[in-house]
């Protein structure tokens, strides 16, 4: 094993726990990092940038006239990416960035669309509560999601109900957000949809609601269990289970930092520091002193959301002091890249790895770079004698390539040219 410097480890830190580094965030070591990191005090960067009020959905009406339905959807896509640009910007202000990048993390666990859903407003609200108890208790997390109003819609909860279970939430909850493929059977997914039955939402109503008459209050069989099990009582029996714990941590262990799964020894720390509390911060503390996340082979390719919020932070651009056309413009980027947040393709999430490095994806990002770059001050990298080295300090990039210190070479004499080219370098697509 290659054990990468210091430096090159706090960059790490900020790059997995948040979305890059600052200018000066790579002067302090790898032990106060963490803690600053993980910090639980305030965040004024986060305080500047509320949660905004996108207003209720449009109506929504099959016997709407054909200007009806198009004003409609202009509303509904207004809304939406009002959504992202505010989440954007967060990202970029925060001052305790292990909060957002948690809820990133979230995001793609949970994964829910606004295609589906068609209420921005719900989706900031899952959004929020991810960003609540993101950093806690996945105990407390997982008990929301099952009754997340956004997550409902999306699938297919209201039409799960008595004599009639919709099995889709129950078979992803344990599938992909609990336990994984082979820790359940088919049986277990028509117990658990009766256990589920009877919660509603709606896109106007910012909660979801339990009816009665619609929920089997009837035993079921579930994992081996017989009790007349609810939402609730679901959830605490799912999470009790012993492949839970090393599935979550194996989630998290996968995007921050390794597709190489952890070792046995190492996953059994993990475990017991997640404890019967599944207390994610103290996962967070522990996963980041395990060897691999020292080792130079653990390199992860930055998803374009993880991309473009490093950049943001790193060139001090902020979504909100951008006009509509620029703010469309980092939207249609985004999208161009393959990823805008609020819509993963799939419950299954965001790809990783070299899925990002496509030609069209590259061709994209060099727009968007340099769309960030026009906004940026970059008067530092101008006056510099080394323009190359300086425009790596500012996007916290130690050392170039020769290759690469070629190309950003010829284009030394444009600093918003070279930042938009350093950007787009594999020294910062990757996290190293």
């Amino acid at each position: 094993m290659a054990v990468i410097s210091e430096r090159a480890a706090v960059r790490r830190l900020h790059d997995r726990l948040g979305f890059g580094p600052r200018p000066g965030d790579l002067d302090a070591g790898f032990a106060a990092t963490v803690t600053r990191l993980l910090a639980t005090g305030p965040d004024a960067g986060a305080q500047a940038t509320p949660l905004p009020d996108v207003g209720a959905p449009p109506p929504q009406s099959a016997k709407a006239d054909k200007t009806a339905k198009q004003q409609a959807a202009q509303q509904l896509q207004a809304q939406a990416s009002r959504a992202v640009l505010w989440w954007l910007d967060r990202i970029a202000a925060a001052d305790l960035p292990a909060v957002e990048r948690l809820t990133w993390f979230w995001h793609g666990h949970f994964a829910t669309s606004e295609q589906k859903v068609r209420s921005p407003r719900l989706m900031l609200a899952q959004n929020q509560t991810m960003r609540t108890l993101g950093m806690g208790s996945f105990t407390q997390l997982a008990h929301a999601m099952i009754v997340d109003p956004a997550m409902l819609l999306w699938l297919d909860g209201n039409s799960n109900k008595a004599g009639k279970p919709n099995e889709n939430l129950a078979r992803e909850f344990m599938e992909l957000f609990t336990l994984g493929v082979g820790n359940y059977t088919e049986t277990d997914v028509r117990e658990a949809a009766r256990a589920l039955t009877g919660w509603t939402a709606t896109r106007e109503n910012p909660a979801a609601r339990l009816t009665a008459r619609r929920h089997d209050a009837t035993p079921k069989t579930i994992l081996g269990q017989t009790a007349n099990f609810d939402a609730g009582s679901f959830v605490d029996l799912v999470l009790s289970r012993p492949s839970s714990a090393p599935y979550v941590v194996g989630r998290l262990w996968f995007r921050l930092v390794s597709a190489t799964p952890p070792s046995a020894d190492a996953l059994a720390r993990l475990v017991a520091a997640y404890g019967p509390g599944r207390d994610i911060r103290s996962l967070l503390t522990a996963l980041v002193k395990e060897d691999a996340f020292h080792d130079s082979a653990t390199s992860l390719v930055k998803q374009p959301v993880e991309w473009l919020g490093g950049l943001l932070r790193a060139l001090r651009v902020r979504p909100s002091a951008l006009d509509a056309k620029a703010g469309t413009q980092l939207l249609t980027g985004l999208r161009g890249m393959g990823q805008v947040p609020f819509e993963p393709p799939s419950v299954g999430g965001w790809a990783a790895g070299g899925a990002w490095l496509t030609t069209s994806a590259g061709l994209a990002r060099l727009h968007l770079a340099q769309l960030v770059a026009q906004h940026a001050d970059l008067g530092t990298v101008a006056k510099a004698q080394d323009k190359p080295a300086a425009i790596g300090d500012l996007l916290g990039v130690d050392g170039w390539s020769e290759r690469t210190r070629a190309c950003l070479s010829g284009v030394a004499n444009d600093p918003r040219q070279l930042a938009a080219i350093a950007a787009c370098a594999p020294e910062y697509v990757v996290s190293g």
